[in-house]
């Protein structure tokens, strides 16, 4: 028997900082789950270091700076939320982390997954797929020809 694998608050905090601020709004208005909460930290923007490495197992250098905007929300149980995005737009953070507190709640939990990350995933996934195809059409097949007086 295989176990029905759910997906954890790593993968839910994955989708959300992919999400887009208008899907965050849409799905949570559409959804009804959208409710009071308390901001406990400000959507902050700050810098972090992206660090990289050549053939991925080379020395590592710095690649340069990349926005960062977190937040930090609570619900009425004391539930905190936390979101960490690229870019500078505060509403979004403090959306992703409301959602994140919603999401640990066990009542809510399927609900969450169902009408807020499920449709944004699939719109992720469907711009991965767009972008491979993009790729796959500017490939270039190299081959060589044996010559003849050799």
């Amino acid at each position: 028997m295989t176990a029905i694998a759910t997906p954890s608050r790593q993968d839910a905090m994955r989708t959300l900082a992919g999400a887009r601020r208008d899907e965050l709004e849409t799905t949570l208005t559409q959804s009804g789950l959208g409710c009071d909460y308390v901001i406990v930290r400000a959507p902050e923007i700050g810098l972090v270091m992206v660090r990289g490495r050549i053939g991925g197992d080379g020395q590592a250098f710095n690649a340069g700076e990349a926005t960062v905007t977190r937040a930090v929300v609570r619900l009425a149980d004391g539930t905190l939320g936390y979101s960490y995005l690229l870019g500078r737009d505060a509403r979004q953070a403090e959306l992703a982390a409301l959602v994140d507190a919603l999401w640990q709640q066990p009542h809510v939990r399927s609900a969450v997954e169902r009408d807020v990350l499920a449709p944004i995933r699939a719109r992720i996934e469907a711009d991965e797929q767009a972008r491979r195809a993009k790729v796959a059409a500017t490939r270039v097949e190299f081959f060589t020809m044996q010559r003849g007086e050799d």
